[in-house]
C-alpha cells in the first residue's frame, strides 16, 4: 500500500476546505505553485484526478477518499495530543490551525443546545471547526469525507459509521402579538395560513410547510416565505413582524414568556428526530463528542423514540 506524504494530503484538505489554490496556498504558508506541485505529485502517486476545477471546486470519488484518509490522521493526532496533554499538562496543547476537527451540525441545534455541549471540549483546546448546514443535509459532509460527525435527521447510519439517537427538537409556531391580532385572531388555521408570509432559514428549509400540513391534515402546502439565514435571525424577523416561523421551542421560550411572541397553534408542535453519526474508530476525541452532544441532548432535547 502506498504511503501519502502527509504535507501533499493536507494540501488537498486545505484546497477543498477553502475553496481554492490561493486560500489554500495563504493558510498554509506556502506560494500557490508549491499547492498546485503537491496536488500534482499527489494526484501522479494515486493516478487519477483529485480535485474538478469547478466553481467551487470539488473532491472526485479518489479525492473524497484521500480527503477521509486525511481526515482520520488529524483525529489520531488530536487523540495523541490529548493523551500527551494528559502526561504533561504543562506542554503547550492545541492542534495545528490546519488540522481542525470538523463536525457537521445544523443551525437550530447551533443556536440552541450544541455549543454548551462542546464547550468543555474548546476549552481543552480541541481544533474544532463546525460546519452549518440544513438537518437533512449535514450528512452529506460525512458522507464525502469532510467531517468525522454530524448532527443530522436521517437515522441510517453510512458504511463505516455509527449512529446515535440524540431525542426530539419540538418546533413551534410563532409570531408577533401586532401581526397575530391583525392578521391571525383565531390564530394559525387552515384558512388562513396563505394570508401571512412565512420566514424559512433557506431553500432547502421545509419545516414550515411540514409543520402546516402536519397540523391541518394537508398533503400539498404553498407557503409565501421570506428567507432569513440564521436561526437566531429568524426569531428577531418574526418579532419585528415580519410574519410567522416555525422555530426550535428551545430558541422561542424565552420570548413567549415574555410576550413578545406569541404560539400561533397552541398545543401544536412538531417534534423532529435528530441522531448523531460519527466514524466507527476507536478514538479518544470521538468518543468525547459523542459524550458531549448525546449528553447535552439528552438535558435538553424530548427523549428519543
Amino acid at each position: 500500500m502506498s504511503t501519502y506524504d502527509p504535507a501533499a494530503l493536507e494540501c488537498l484538505a486545505a484546497i477543498v476546505e477553502e475553496g481554492g489554490f490561493e486560500r489554500a496556498a495563504q493558510r498554509l504558508n506556502v506560494t500557490q505553485s508549491a499547492v498546485s506541485q503537491r496536488l500534482r505529485a499527489l494526484e501522479a502517486q494515486v493516478g487519477s484526478v483529485l480535485i474538478v476545477r469547478s466553481r467551487p471546486l470539488r473532491p472526485t470519488t479518489a479525492g473524497q477518499l484521500l480527503l477521509k484518509h486525511t481526515k482520520q490522521l488529524r483525529l489520531l493526532r488530536a487523540d495523541l495530543e490529548r493523551d500527551l496533554q494528559e502526561l504533561a499538562p504543562s506542554a503547550p496543547g492545541g492542534g495545528r490551525e490546519d488540522e481542525r476537527i470538523s463536525i457537521a451540525v445544523n443551525a437550530d441545534s447551533i443556536a440552541t443546545w450544541a455549543l454548551d455541549a462542546l464547550q468543555g471540549l474548546v476549552r481543552q483546546r480541541l481544533p474544532l471547526e463546525i460546519i452549518a448546514d440544513d438537518q437533512d443535509f449535514t450528512q452529506e459532509w460525512l458522507r464525502s469525507g469532510q467531517v468525522l460527525g454530524c448532527v443530522t435527521t436521517l437515522g441510517s447510519a453510512l458504511r463505516g459509521c455509527k449512529v446515535l439517537p440524540l431525542g426530539a427538537m419540538r418546533y413551534v409556531a410563532v409570531g408577533s402579538p401586532d401581526l397575530a391580532n391583525r392578521y391571525l385572531p383565531q390564530g394559525l388555521t387552515a384558512h388562513n395560513f396563505r394570508d401571512v408570509p412565512f420566514i424559512a432559514f433557506n431553500r432547502k428549509d421545509d419545516l414550515q410547510a411540514e409543520f402546516v400540513a402536519r397540523t391541518f391534515g394537508l398533503k400539498r402546502v404553498a407557503l409565501n416565505q421570506l428567507f432569513v439565514p440564521s436561526s437566531e435571525g429568524q426569531v428577531r424577523a418574526v418579532a419585528a413582524g415580519w410574519g410567522v416561523s416555525v422555530v426550535p421551542e428551545l430558541l422561542a421560550r424565552p420570548l413567549l414568556a415574555e410576550g413578545r411572541l406569541v404560539d400561533l397553534a397552541a398545543g401544536q408542535a412538531l417534534p423532529v428526530q435528530l441522531y448523531w453519526h460519527c466514524w466507527n474508530l476507536e478514538s479518544q476525541v470521538l468518543d468525547a463528542l459523542t459524550e458531549a452532544l448525546t449528553g447535552a441532548a439528552a438535558r435538553q432535547l424530548s427523549p428519543p423514540r
